[in-house]
């Protein structure tokens, strides 16, 4: 499952012929608990889909990402014009995307990602130091964003039970494991041995007598 992380969406042009925005994708705090994300540390394909509301089966165009900076990673989003298609539906969906972001609507947009290395941080949180961004999405945010992203978050929650699909995989903090701090490489066994194994039944327990 793609992790996801939300920033307030900062455009910086509008070309209402062609239907392009660009602008920048700030750092963005993850959730509650204070998980950041490094620009510095994403990489991408050269162009990813371009999502309206974070529905996989919704693309309004595509995306291509400039050089990352520590302030956050620019971002030229062609919309597909609604005109250059035929089916109705699509058609409102393409206006609507593109009329929502034109008007400010829609303020904020929201990567998909998957994390390659991260680190626990000691104040709590993960610092998420390499992450490959998947798809990149428009998503409603009025002024207050800290808690408007909250919101957005916990809907995401609730659609992904409702659909039977299981949670992104972040990391919690391994106490015991790893130091805060600790860089971390994520791996998942995809058919580890304690699952292949046969259970043990202890069936009596005896005493053992020390010895002089």
């Amino acid at each position: 499952m793609t992790n996801r992380a939300y920033s307030i969406l900062s455009v910086k042009a509008l070309d209402d012929a062609q239907r392009v925005i660009t602008g920048i994708a700030t750092t963005p705090t993850v959730d509650r608990v204070g998980d950041i994300i490094d620009p510095m540390g994403a990489s991408f394909a050269a162009t990813i889909p371009f999502l309206w509301q974070h529905v996989h089966d919704a693309p309004v165009g595509e995306t291509k990402f400039g050089k990352p900076t520590a302030n956050g990673i620019p971002f030229e989003t062609k919309f597909v014009h609604p005109d250059s298609v035929e089916s109705a539906t699509l058609k409102d969906r393409l206006q609507l995307a593109w009329d929502s972001v034109k008007t400010g609507l829609v303020r904020a947009v929201s990567i998909g990602f998957r994390p390659i290395k991260y680190a626990f941080m000691d104040g709590g949180g993960i610092e998420f130091q390499e992450i490959e961004i998947f798809e990149l999405s428009g998503v409603t945010i009025p002024a207050n964003a800290e808690a408007v992203i909250t919101a957005i978050k916990s809907m995401d929650t609730a659609a992904r039970k409702a659909a039977g699909v299981p949670e992104p995989e972040i990391p919690a903090h391994p106490d015991d494991k790893a130091a805060p701090g600790k860089k971390v490489v994520v791996v998942k066994l995809v058919d580890p041995a304690r699952d292949r194994a046969p259970p043990v039944v202890i069936k009596s327990i005896k005493p053992v007598r020390a010895t002089q």
